[in-house]
Protein backbone atom coordinates (compact mmCIF):
# COMPACT_ATOMS: atom_id res chain seq x y z
CA UNK A 1 0.00 0.00 0.00
CA UNK A 2 1.56 3.24 -1.12
CA UNK A 3 1.36 5.92 1.53
CA UNK A 4 -0.43 9.13 0.75
CA UNK A 5 2.38 11.67 0.18
CA UNK A 6 0.35 14.32 1.98
CA UNK A 7 -0.23 12.23 5.08
CA UNK A 8 2.31 11.93 7.84
CA UNK A 9 2.18 9.70 10.89
CA UNK A 10 2.41 11.49 14.19
CA UNK A 11 5.33 9.91 16.01
CA UNK A 12 8.63 11.56 16.77
CA UNK A 13 10.38 9.78 13.90
CA UNK A 14 10.37 11.59 10.57
CA UNK A 15 6.63 11.43 10.62
CA UNK A 16 4.12 13.98 11.77
CA UNK A 17 0.91 14.44 13.67
CA UNK A 18 -2.62 15.69 13.94
CA UNK A 19 -4.65 18.83 14.70
CA UNK A 20 -7.68 20.42 16.51
CA UNK A 21 -8.69 23.99 17.53
CA UNK A 22 -11.55 24.63 19.95
CA UNK A 23 -14.22 27.27 20.29
CA UNK A 24 -17.19 27.78 22.59
CA UNK A 25 -20.48 29.07 21.24
CA UNK A 26 -22.52 31.05 23.72
CA UNK A 27 -26.21 31.03 23.03
CA UNK A 28 -28.17 33.79 24.80
CA UNK A 29 -31.90 33.42 25.24
CA UNK A 30 -33.83 36.67 25.32
CA UNK A 31 -36.65 37.34 27.69
CA UNK A 32 -39.64 39.57 27.06
CA UNK A 33 -42.08 41.34 29.34
CA UNK A 34 -45.60 42.46 28.58
CA UNK A 35 -46.99 45.67 30.15
CA UNK A 36 -50.60 45.42 31.18
CA UNK A 37 -52.62 48.56 30.60
CA UNK A 38 -55.13 49.55 33.28
CA UNK A 39 -58.63 49.97 31.87
CA UNK A 40 -59.93 53.57 31.93
CA UNK A 41 -62.03 54.52 34.94
CA UNK A 42 -65.79 54.49 34.33
CA UNK A 43 -67.34 57.93 33.76
CA UNK A 44 -69.63 59.18 36.56
CA UNK A 45 -73.41 58.77 36.05
CA UNK A 46 -75.00 61.95 34.72
CA UNK A 47 -78.29 63.29 36.22
CA UNK A 48 -81.25 64.00 34.05
CA UNK A 49 -80.85 67.72 34.42
CA UNK A 50 -77.11 67.78 33.81
CA UNK A 51 -75.85 68.71 30.35
CA UNK A 52 -74.27 65.98 28.28
CA UNK A 53 -70.52 66.04 28.96
CA UNK A 54 -68.05 66.07 26.09
CA UNK A 55 -66.58 62.68 25.16
CA UNK A 56 -63.62 61.59 27.30
CA UNK A 57 -60.37 61.07 25.40
CA UNK A 58 -58.78 57.63 25.85
CA UNK A 59 -55.68 57.57 28.04
CA UNK A 60 -52.31 57.68 26.38
CA UNK A 61 -50.85 54.08 26.13
CA UNK A 62 -47.96 53.42 28.44
CA UNK A 63 -44.89 52.12 26.61
CA UNK A 64 -43.65 48.75 27.95
CA UNK A 65 -40.46 48.83 29.92
CA UNK A 66 -37.42 47.54 27.94
CA UNK A 67 -36.66 43.88 28.61
CA UNK A 68 -33.62 43.27 30.73
CA UNK A 69 -31.03 41.25 28.77
CA UNK A 70 -30.42 37.69 29.91
CA UNK A 71 -26.93 37.41 31.34
CA UNK A 72 -24.53 35.72 28.88
CA UNK A 73 -22.60 32.61 29.85
CA UNK A 74 -19.73 33.65 32.02
CA UNK A 75 -16.58 33.24 29.90
CA UNK A 76 -14.58 32.55 33.05
CA UNK A 77 -16.94 29.71 33.95
CA UNK A 78 -16.64 28.29 30.41
CA UNK A 79 -12.86 28.50 30.63
CA UNK A 80 -12.88 26.81 34.02
CA UNK A 81 -14.93 23.94 32.58
CA UNK A 82 -12.33 23.26 29.87
CA UNK A 83 -9.51 23.66 32.39
CA UNK A 84 -11.08 21.20 34.82
CA UNK A 85 -11.46 18.59 32.09
CA UNK A 86 -7.95 19.15 30.73
CA UNK A 87 -6.33 18.94 34.16
CA UNK A 88 -8.05 15.62 34.84
CA UNK A 89 -7.44 14.13 31.39
CA UNK A 90 -3.70 14.86 31.24
CA UNK A 91 -3.21 12.52 34.20
CA UNK A 92 -4.16 9.64 31.89
CA UNK A 93 -1.91 10.56 28.95
CA UNK A 94 1.65 9.23 28.98
CA UNK A 95 4.91 9.89 27.20
CA UNK A 96 6.32 6.87 25.33
CA UNK A 97 10.00 6.65 24.39
CA UNK A 98 11.28 3.74 22.33
CA UNK A 99 14.63 2.41 21.22
CA UNK A 100 15.27 0.13 18.29
CA UNK A 101 18.45 -1.35 16.85
CA UNK A 102 18.94 -0.79 13.11
CA UNK A 103 21.40 -3.13 11.41
CA UNK A 104 22.79 -2.37 7.98
CA UNK A 105 25.39 -3.74 5.63
CA UNK A 106 26.49 -2.72 2.15
CA UNK A 107 24.38 -4.52 -0.43
CA UNK A 108 26.96 -3.99 -3.18
CA UNK A 109 29.88 -5.40 -1.16
CA UNK A 110 27.70 -8.35 -0.13
CA UNK A 111 27.50 -9.49 -3.76
CA UNK A 112 29.68 -12.58 -4.48
CA UNK A 113 31.65 -10.70 -7.14
CA UNK A 114 32.95 -8.24 -4.51
CA UNK A 115 33.69 -10.63 -1.68
CA UNK A 116 37.04 -11.61 -3.14
CA UNK A 117 38.21 -8.01 -2.87
CA UNK A 118 36.55 -6.89 0.35
CA UNK A 119 35.84 -10.11 2.24
CA UNK A 120 32.62 -10.56 4.17
CA UNK A 121 30.88 -7.21 4.67
CA UNK A 122 30.85 -5.85 8.18
CA UNK A 123 27.43 -5.36 9.68
CA UNK A 124 26.85 -1.98 11.25
CA UNK A 125 24.21 -1.18 13.80
CA UNK A 126 22.89 1.99 15.35
CA UNK A 127 20.31 2.86 17.97
CA UNK A 128 17.29 4.94 17.00
CA UNK A 129 15.14 6.69 19.59
CA UNK A 130 11.66 8.07 19.07
CA UNK A 131 8.93 9.69 21.10
CA UNK A 132 5.19 9.29 21.13
CA UNK A 133 2.15 9.34 23.38
CA UNK A 134 -0.29 6.86 24.87
CA UNK A 135 -3.47 6.70 26.94
CA UNK A 136 -4.04 4.74 30.17
CA UNK A 137 -7.33 2.87 29.76
CA UNK A 138 -6.97 0.17 32.43
CA UNK A 139 -6.03 0.47 36.09
CA UNK A 140 -4.00 -2.74 35.63
CA UNK A 141 -1.51 -0.87 33.46
CA UNK A 142 -3.05 -1.16 29.99
CA UNK A 143 -1.99 1.66 27.64
CA UNK A 144 -3.32 2.22 24.11
CA UNK A 145 -1.14 3.90 21.50
CA UNK A 146 -0.36 3.78 17.77
CA UNK A 147 1.44 0.84 16.21
CA UNK A 148 3.87 3.16 14.43
CA UNK A 149 4.95 4.60 17.80
CA UNK A 150 6.32 1.26 19.04
CA UNK A 151 6.98 -0.52 15.74
CA UNK A 152 10.18 -2.64 15.89
CA UNK A 153 11.07 -1.19 19.28
CA UNK A 154 13.52 -3.24 21.34
CA UNK A 155 12.88 -1.13 24.46
CA UNK A 156 9.71 0.73 25.48
CA UNK A 157 9.63 3.17 28.38
CA UNK A 158 6.50 4.95 29.61
CA UNK A 159 6.55 8.11 31.72
CA UNK A 160 3.40 9.06 33.62
CA UNK A 161 2.13 12.56 34.32
CA UNK A 162 3.17 12.19 37.96
CA UNK A 163 6.76 11.51 36.93
CA UNK A 164 6.83 7.74 37.49
CA UNK A 165 8.62 5.71 34.80
CA UNK A 166 7.72 2.15 33.83
CA UNK A 167 9.12 -0.37 31.41
CA UNK A 168 6.39 -1.62 29.08
CA UNK A 169 5.82 -4.82 27.12
CA UNK A 170 3.85 -5.10 23.92
CA UNK A 171 0.58 -6.94 24.53
CA UNK A 172 -0.26 -6.84 20.84
CA UNK A 173 -0.23 -4.63 17.76
CA UNK A 174 -2.41 -4.29 14.68
CA UNK A 175 -0.60 -2.46 11.87
CA UNK A 176 -3.68 -2.58 9.63
CA UNK A 177 -5.48 -0.15 11.96
CA UNK A 178 -2.33 1.38 13.54
CA UNK A 179 -3.38 0.39 17.06
CA UNK A 180 -1.09 -1.13 19.69
CA UNK A 181 -1.61 -2.11 23.32
CA UNK A 182 1.12 -1.94 25.98
CA UNK A 183 1.19 -3.40 29.48
CA UNK A 184 3.15 -1.54 32.17
CA UNK A 185 5.58 -3.72 34.09
CA UNK A 186 6.21 -3.75 37.83
CA UNK A 187 3.98 -2.51 40.62
CA UNK A 188 1.28 -0.35 39.05
CA UNK A 189 -1.12 1.43 41.35
CA UNK A 190 -2.86 4.77 41.57
CA UNK A 191 -3.27 5.02 37.80
CA UNK A 192 -5.70 7.59 36.38
CA UNK A 193 -7.66 6.03 33.52
CA UNK A 194 -9.76 7.56 30.75
CA UNK A 195 -13.17 6.05 30.03
CA UNK A 196 -13.90 5.20 26.41
CA UNK A 197 -16.89 7.11 25.04
CA UNK A 198 -19.35 6.09 22.32
CA UNK A 199 -17.62 7.90 19.47
CA UNK A 200 -20.71 7.51 17.23
CA UNK A 201 -22.37 10.17 19.40
CA UNK A 202 -19.83 12.82 18.39
CA UNK A 203 -21.35 15.75 16.52
CA UNK A 204 -19.84 18.03 13.92
CA UNK A 205 -18.53 21.16 15.55
CA UNK A 206 -18.33 19.53 18.97
CA UNK A 207 -15.46 20.82 21.10
CA UNK A 208 -12.62 18.37 21.72
CA UNK A 209 -9.19 18.46 23.37
CA UNK A 210 -6.05 16.86 21.94
CA UNK A 211 -3.53 15.79 24.58
CA UNK A 212 -0.07 14.39 23.99
CA UNK A 213 3.68 14.97 24.02
CA UNK A 214 4.65 16.99 20.92
CA UNK A 215 8.44 17.22 20.61
CA UNK A 216 8.63 15.51 24.00
CA UNK A 217 6.68 18.28 25.75
CA UNK A 218 4.53 16.06 27.94
CA UNK A 219 0.89 16.80 28.83
CA UNK A 220 0.42 19.41 26.11
CA UNK A 221 -3.24 20.32 25.55
CA UNK A 222 -4.76 21.91 22.45
CA UNK A 223 -8.42 22.40 21.71
CA UNK A 224 -10.55 22.41 18.61
CA UNK A 225 -13.68 20.94 17.08
CA UNK A 226 -14.79 17.82 15.28
CA UNK A 227 -14.35 18.88 11.66
CA UNK A 228 -15.68 15.68 10.06
CA UNK A 229 -16.51 12.04 10.85
CA UNK A 230 -16.03 8.79 9.00
CA UNK A 231 -13.02 9.82 6.94
CA UNK A 232 -11.87 6.78 4.95
CA UNK A 233 -9.81 6.09 1.82
CA UNK A 234 -7.03 8.31 3.16
CA UNK A 235 -4.45 5.57 2.39
CA UNK A 236 -2.93 5.89 5.86
CA UNK A 237 -3.78 2.35 7.00
CA UNK A 238 -5.94 -0.51 5.71
CA UNK A 239 -8.92 0.12 7.99
CA UNK A 240 -9.96 3.75 8.35
CA UNK A 241 -12.91 5.52 9.93
CA UNK A 242 -11.15 8.66 11.14
CA UNK A 243 -12.43 11.60 13.14
CA UNK A 244 -11.10 14.75 11.48
CA UNK A 245 -10.19 17.58 13.83
CA UNK A 246 -8.41 20.91 13.70
CA UNK A 247 -6.63 20.76 17.07
CA UNK A 248 -2.96 21.72 16.82
CA UNK A 249 -0.90 18.52 16.68
CA UNK A 250 2.83 18.10 16.17
CA UNK A 251 5.43 15.29 16.11
CA UNK A 252 5.16 13.23 19.29
CA UNK A 253 1.36 13.47 19.55
CA UNK A 254 0.87 10.04 17.94
CA UNK A 255 -1.05 7.76 20.26
CA UNK A 256 -2.34 10.63 22.38
CA UNK A 257 -5.90 11.30 23.45
CA UNK A 258 -8.78 13.11 21.80
CA UNK A 259 -11.18 13.99 24.64
CA UNK A 260 -14.71 15.42 24.67
CA UNK A 261 -16.04 17.96 27.18
CA UNK A 262 -17.35 15.15 29.36
CA UNK A 263 -13.77 14.11 29.96
CA UNK A 264 -14.12 10.89 27.93
CA UNK A 265 -11.75 9.42 25.36
CA UNK A 266 -13.27 9.66 21.88
CA UNK A 267 -10.21 8.95 19.74
CA UNK A 268 -6.50 8.10 19.47
CA UNK A 269 -4.59 10.79 17.58
CA UNK A 270 -2.82 9.26 14.59
CA UNK A 271 -1.91 11.45 11.60
CA UNK A 272 -2.14 14.82 9.89
CA UNK A 273 -2.64 15.94 6.33
CA UNK A 274 0.17 18.33 5.51
CA UNK A 275 2.22 19.64 2.61
CA UNK A 276 4.97 20.85 4.93
CA UNK A 277 5.18 18.10 7.54
CA UNK A 278 3.76 20.44 10.17
CA UNK A 279 0.33 21.21 11.51
CA UNK A 280 -2.08 22.70 8.95
CA UNK A 281 -5.32 22.17 10.84
CA UNK A 282 -6.28 18.77 9.37
CA UNK A 283 -5.66 15.89 11.73
CA UNK A 284 -7.05 12.40 12.10
CA UNK A 285 -7.96 10.33 15.14
CA UNK A 286 -9.04 6.68 15.36
CA UNK A 287 -12.53 6.64 16.97
CA UNK A 288 -12.95 4.71 20.20
CA UNK A 289 -15.66 2.52 18.69
CA UNK A 290 -12.98 1.14 16.38
CA UNK A 291 -10.32 1.05 19.10
CA UNK A 292 -12.43 -0.88 21.63
CA UNK A 293 -12.84 -4.28 19.84
CA UNK A 294 -9.29 -4.24 18.48
CA UNK A 295 -7.89 -3.46 21.93
CA UNK A 296 -9.91 -6.29 23.46
CA UNK A 297 -8.66 -8.77 20.84
CA UNK A 298 -5.05 -7.72 21.32
CA UNK A 299 -5.27 -8.08 25.10
CA UNK A 300 -6.97 -11.47 24.84
CA UNK A 301 -5.16 -13.06 21.89
CA UNK A 302 -2.26 -10.77 20.99
CA UNK A 303 -3.64 -10.44 17.47
CA UNK A 304 -6.79 -9.45 15.59
CA UNK A 305 -8.88 -11.98 13.67
CA UNK A 306 -11.00 -10.23 11.06
CA UNK A 307 -14.03 -11.62 9.31
CA UNK A 308 -14.16 -12.03 5.52
CA UNK A 309 -17.20 -11.69 3.28
CA UNK A 310 -15.52 -12.23 -0.09
CA UNK A 311 -17.00 -9.45 -2.22
CA UNK A 312 -15.75 -6.58 -4.30
CA UNK A 313 -17.66 -3.42 -3.47
CA UNK A 314 -17.96 0.18 -4.59
CA UNK A 315 -19.85 3.32 -3.64
CA UNK A 316 -22.96 4.37 -5.53
CA UNK A 317 -22.38 7.63 -7.40
CA UNK A 318 -25.24 9.55 -9.03
CA UNK A 319 -25.09 7.65 -12.31
CA UNK A 320 -25.01 4.25 -10.59
CA UNK A 321 -27.91 5.27 -8.35
CA UNK A 322 -29.97 5.99 -11.46
CA UNK A 323 -28.83 2.81 -13.20
CA UNK A 324 -29.67 0.54 -10.25
CA UNK A 325 -32.66 2.52 -9.00
CA UNK A 326 -31.28 2.90 -5.49
CA UNK A 327 -30.10 5.99 -3.64
CA UNK A 328 -28.52 4.30 -0.63
CA UNK A 329 -26.25 1.33 -0.06
CA UNK A 330 -23.06 -0.25 -1.34
CA UNK A 331 -22.87 -1.93 -4.73
CA UNK A 332 -21.50 -5.48 -4.97
CA UNK A 333 -19.25 -5.51 -8.03
CA UNK A 334 -17.72 -8.97 -7.53
CA UNK A 335 -18.42 -12.17 -5.57
CA UNK A 336 -15.48 -14.51 -5.11
CA UNK A 337 -16.35 -18.15 -5.84
CA UNK A 338 -16.62 -20.25 -2.70
CA UNK A 339 -16.58 -17.21 -0.43
CA UNK A 340 -19.06 -16.67 2.44
CA UNK A 341 -20.94 -14.20 0.24
CA UNK A 342 -21.15 -16.75 -2.57
CA UNK A 343 -22.39 -19.46 -0.21
CA UNK A 344 -25.09 -17.15 1.18
CA UNK A 345 -26.44 -16.28 -2.27
CA UNK A 346 -25.18 -12.71 -2.69
CA UNK A 347 -24.70 -11.79 -6.35
CA UNK A 348 -22.98 -9.16 -8.42
CA UNK A 349 -25.30 -6.14 -8.76
CA UNK A 350 -26.82 -6.52 -5.30
CA UNK A 351 -26.91 -3.35 -3.19
CA UNK A 352 -26.07 -3.94 0.47
CA UNK A 353 -28.00 -1.62 2.80
CA UNK A 354 -27.49 -3.10 6.29
CA UNK A 355 -25.29 -5.43 8.28
CA UNK A 356 -27.35 -6.64 11.23
CA UNK A 357 -28.95 -3.40 12.46
CA UNK A 358 -26.32 -0.99 11.13
CA UNK A 359 -27.01 0.96 7.95
CA UNK A 360 -24.18 1.05 5.42
CA UNK A 361 -23.90 3.78 2.82
CA UNK A 362 -20.19 3.70 1.95
CA UNK A 363 -17.85 0.88 0.97
CA UNK A 364 -15.45 1.88 3.75
CA UNK A 365 -18.15 1.51 6.39
CA UNK A 366 -19.20 -1.91 5.09
CA UNK A 367 -15.59 -3.07 5.02
CA UNK A 368 -15.00 -1.88 8.59
CA UNK A 369 -18.21 -3.49 9.84
CA UNK A 370 -17.30 -6.88 8.39
CA UNK A 371 -13.72 -6.63 9.69
CA UNK A 372 -14.94 -5.74 13.18
CA UNK A 373 -16.32 -9.29 13.53
CA UNK A 374 -14.17 -12.37 14.03
CA UNK A 375 -14.12 -15.26 11.57
CA UNK A 376 -17.04 -17.61 12.23
CA UNK A 377 -19.40 -14.82 13.32
CA UNK A 378 -23.00 -15.09 12.10
CA UNK A 379 -24.35 -11.86 10.64
CA UNK A 380 -27.41 -10.78 8.64
CA UNK A 381 -26.94 -8.87 5.42
CA UNK A 382 -29.81 -6.81 4.02
CA UNK A 383 -29.64 -5.91 0.34
CA UNK A 384 -31.71 -4.83 -2.64
CA UNK A 385 -31.91 -6.93 -5.81
CA UNK A 386 -33.96 -5.73 -8.76
CA UNK A 387 -35.89 -3.38 -6.48
CA UNK A 388 -36.77 -6.09 -3.95
CA UNK A 389 -35.45 -5.98 -0.37
CA UNK A 390 -33.91 -9.27 0.79
CA UNK A 391 -32.03 -10.56 3.85
CA UNK A 392 -29.60 -13.48 4.05
CA UNK A 393 -27.62 -14.97 6.94
CA UNK A 394 -23.85 -15.13 6.43
CA UNK A 395 -21.14 -16.94 8.36
CA UNK A 396 -17.98 -14.86 7.98
CA UNK A 397 -14.81 -16.62 6.92
CA UNK A 398 -11.19 -15.94 7.77
CA UNK A 399 -9.33 -13.49 5.60
CA UNK A 400 -7.23 -15.36 3.01
CA UNK A 401 -4.06 -13.50 3.98
CA UNK A 402 -4.35 -14.79 7.56
CA UNK A 403 -4.86 -18.35 6.39
CA UNK A 404 -1.90 -18.11 4.04
CA UNK A 405 0.26 -16.77 6.81
CA UNK A 406 -0.63 -19.70 9.06
CA UNK A 407 0.05 -22.20 6.28
CA UNK A 408 3.34 -20.48 5.47
CA UNK A 409 4.48 -20.76 9.07
CA UNK A 410 3.71 -24.46 9.19
CA UNK A 411 5.33 -25.27 5.84
CA UNK A 412 8.43 -23.12 6.29
CA UNK A 413 9.01 -24.59 9.75
CA UNK A 414 12.60 -24.11 10.85
CA UNK A 415 13.71 -22.74 7.48
CA UNK A 416 13.38 -19.17 8.76
CA UNK A 417 12.19 -19.30 12.35
CA UNK A 418 9.88 -16.49 13.45
CA UNK A 419 9.15 -15.30 9.90
CA UNK A 420 5.58 -15.69 8.65
CA UNK A 421 5.10 -15.33 4.91
CA UNK A 422 2.26 -15.69 2.43
CA UNK A 423 2.18 -16.24 -1.33
CA UNK A 424 1.50 -13.09 -3.31
CA UNK A 425 -2.22 -13.54 -3.97
CA UNK A 426 -4.22 -11.09 -6.11
CA UNK A 427 -5.76 -9.68 -2.93
CA UNK A 428 -2.36 -9.06 -1.32
CA UNK A 429 -1.04 -7.61 -4.57
CA UNK A 430 -3.90 -5.12 -4.66
CA UNK A 431 -3.53 -4.31 -0.97
CA UNK A 432 0.21 -3.65 -1.31
CA UNK A 433 -0.28 -1.94 -4.72
CA UNK A 434 2.39 -4.08 -6.36
CA UNK A 435 2.78 -4.14 -10.17
CA UNK A 436 1.84 -7.44 -11.91
CA UNK A 437 5.40 -8.26 -12.98
CA UNK A 438 6.66 -8.56 -9.39
CA UNK A 439 6.72 -12.03 -7.84
CA UNK A 440 7.68 -13.14 -4.37
CA UNK A 441 6.49 -13.88 -0.84
CA UNK A 442 4.85 -11.31 1.43
CA UNK A 443 6.01 -10.98 5.04
CA UNK A 444 2.88 -11.02 7.18
CA UNK A 445 4.45 -11.24 10.65
CA UNK A 446 7.84 -11.20 12.35
CA UNK A 447 8.42 -12.59 15.83
CA UNK A 448 10.19 -10.20 18.19
CA UNK A 449 13.96 -10.81 18.58
CA UNK A 450 14.06 -13.57 15.94
CA UNK A 451 16.83 -13.40 13.27
CA UNK A 452 14.43 -11.79 10.77
CA UNK A 453 13.47 -9.15 13.33
CA UNK A 454 17.12 -8.42 14.10
CA UNK A 455 17.78 -8.04 10.37
CA UNK A 456 15.06 -5.39 10.16
CA UNK A 457 12.32 -7.25 8.29
CA UNK A 458 8.82 -5.85 8.61
CA UNK A 459 5.25 -6.76 7.79
CA UNK A 460 4.50 -5.93 4.16
CA UNK A 461 8.05 -6.57 2.92
CA UNK A 462 8.21 -8.58 -0.30
CA UNK A 463 10.84 -11.35 -0.41
CA UNK A 464 12.16 -11.45 -3.98
CA UNK A 465 15.18 -13.74 -3.53
CA UNK A 466 16.60 -16.05 -0.88
CA UNK A 467 20.31 -16.82 -1.21
CA UNK A 468 20.12 -15.44 -4.78
CA UNK A 469 17.24 -17.79 -5.72
CA UNK A 470 13.88 -16.26 -6.68
CA UNK A 471 11.07 -17.48 -4.42
CA UNK A 472 7.34 -17.50 -5.12
CA UNK A 473 6.23 -20.33 -2.82
CA UNK A 474 6.86 -21.48 0.72
CA UNK A 475 8.47 -24.71 -0.58
CA UNK A 476 10.99 -22.68 -2.60
CA UNK A 477 11.73 -20.59 0.48
CA UNK A 478 12.39 -23.71 2.57
CA UNK A 479 14.73 -25.17 -0.04
CA UNK A 480 16.61 -21.91 -0.65
CA UNK A 481 17.03 -21.15 3.06
CA UNK A 482 18.89 -24.36 3.89
CA UNK A 483 22.31 -23.92 5.44
CA UNK A 484 23.72 -21.33 7.80
CA UNK A 485 23.34 -17.66 6.96
CA UNK A 486 20.39 -16.62 4.80
CA UNK A 487 20.69 -13.67 2.43
CA UNK A 488 17.36 -12.08 1.56
CA UNK A 489 16.67 -9.62 -1.26
CA UNK A 490 13.69 -7.54 -0.11
CA UNK A 491 11.43 -4.89 -1.64
CA UNK A 492 9.93 -2.28 0.69
CA UNK A 493 7.96 0.80 -0.39
CA UNK A 494 9.40 0.60 -3.89
CA UNK A 495 13.03 0.32 -2.71
CA UNK A 496 15.05 -2.91 -2.70
CA UNK A 497 17.61 -3.91 -0.09
CA UNK A 498 19.52 -6.93 1.18
CA UNK A 499 19.08 -8.40 4.64
CA UNK A 500 21.31 -11.06 6.17
CA UNK A 501 19.86 -13.50 8.69
CA UNK A 502 22.37 -14.96 11.09
CA UNK A 503 21.67 -18.46 12.50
Amino acid sequence: MSPNPLVSALSGRPRVLLAVALGLTVLTLGQCRHAVQNPPAAAPMATASAPTPPPIAPPTPVAPAPAAPTPALDPIAASNLVSDIAERAVQSVVNISTTRIVRQRSAAIDEPAFRGFFGDPEERSRRENSLGSGVIVGDDGIVVTNNHVIEQASEIQVKLADGRIFEAKLAGADPRSDIAVLRLQGKVEGLQTLALADSDRLRLGETVLAIGSPFGLAQTVTQGIVSAKGRADMRIVDYEDFIQTDAAINPGNSGGALVNLRGELVGINTAILSRTGGNQGIGFSIPTNMVRPIMSALIKNGRVSRGWLGVGIQDLDTELQQAFGSAKGVLVSEVQPGSPADKSGLMRGDIVTKVDTTTVDTSGRLRNLVASHEAGTHIKVEFVRAGKALTVPVVLGQQPGTQAAQRGTEEAGAAIAGLQVAPLSPQLRRGLRLPPQLQGLVVVDVTEDCPADKAGLRRGDLLLEVNHHPVVSVDELARAAQGGRVLLFVLRNGHSRYALLQP
